[in-house]
């Protein structure tokens, strides 16, 4: 005999019997009244006979209602078992996720989801393949890395690409820099200054020099660095600006670093995660990608 009613209506019914109300009920357990009424109808349609008997002034339960009562008592018991009996057995997991990300999206993503995380399943490890978006596309490819956070570039087909945020360059700077009190500033004067540059392997470079492939910087830079952090340490040092991906500044007030808007023309970047396609995810490493996916997807 096939199943047509679900658990929320056997709550129902457990609300009713302990209330012999329907407003009483309805309100324990978040329903309207009409709402409980329509749980309760089904129910007793599922299963041919009628549970209650009802009046203007109280609700009893029938013959059938009060033998239906034990066993569902028992049924929903047995089910909550099972309930509590898993959540122990997922917080009990151990094992090992690896996500591989470019490094100013593993400092704008993964420290406050780490931390979610390890308060979920604190016997399950993380480990942070930070590196170059090439590394990064590269990890998840071979499978190195169950899944990847990194910019939109030319991916390979067998690469799923999950957007997550939008992300701007600006040109960080220190706070007593002759232009930081200016609210944005064009590429063209930016490369009038003292600035560092990404070398030629960084995937932020490669996107740079695509998009302004139009402007020749009046000067070279006066040092390049293969890593947006390394960039940031040379500019809190004050040798010169830098121009980098927004999630990358230091998210509280930084006592040194500031940045100024770069337009003419604004510069975005696309940040997501990237899986193999086809590729079955542990739980563990599906429960991860779920808290980052929750809490930052917005594009």
């Amino acid at each position: 005999m096939p199943v047509n009613f679900d658990l929320n209506d056997l709550y129902a019914f457990r609300a009713l019997v302990e209330y012999s109300n329907f407003r009483l009920a309805a309100e324990s357990i978040c329903l309207s009244q009409s709402a409980l009424s329509r749980r309760i109808e089904k129910l007793e349609s599922a299963l041919g006979i009628k549970l209650f008997d009802r009046t203007t002034r109280r609700v009893t339960l029938t013959l059938y209602g009060r033998t239906f009562a034990e066993r569902s008592d028992q049924l929903l018991a047995n089910v909550e078992l099972v309930l509590a009996d898993i959540n122990k057995v997922s917080q009990d997991r151990v094992g090992l996720v690896t996500v591989a990300t470019v490094p100013s999206a593993a400092y704008y993503f993964m420290p406050d989801v780490i931390r979610r995380f390890q308060t979920r399943y604190p016997r399950v490890r993380v480990k942070i393949i930070d590196s170059s978006a090439g590394n990064v596309i590269e990890a998840v490819a071979n499978g190195q890395a169950d899944f990847g956070i990194c910019f939109a570039r030319d991916l390979q087909t067998t690469i799923e690409f999950i957007p997550l945020t939008s992300d701007v360059y600006v040109a960080a700077c220190r706070r007593d820099h002759p232009l930081a009190n200016k609210k944005n500033l064009t590429w063209r004067e930016f490369y009038q200054q003292d600035y560092i540059e990404l070398d030629k392997t960084s995937g932020n470079r490669h996107l740079l020099d695509k998009m302004l492939d139009h402007i020749v910087p009046e000067r070279p830079s006066i040092c390049e660095t293969r890593h947006v952090t390394t960039m940031l340490g040379m500019v809190e040092a004050g040798i010169g600006m830098a121009a980098v991906p927004a999630m990358s500044m230091p998210m509280s007030e930084h006592s040194v670093l500031t940045h100024l808007s770069l337009t003419e023309p604004v510069v975005k970047r696309t940040v997501g995660l990237i899986r193999r396609s086809g590729r079955m995810q542990s739980y563990i490493a599906a429960e991860l990608e779920k808290l980052i996916t929750e809490q930052y997807r917005v594009v």
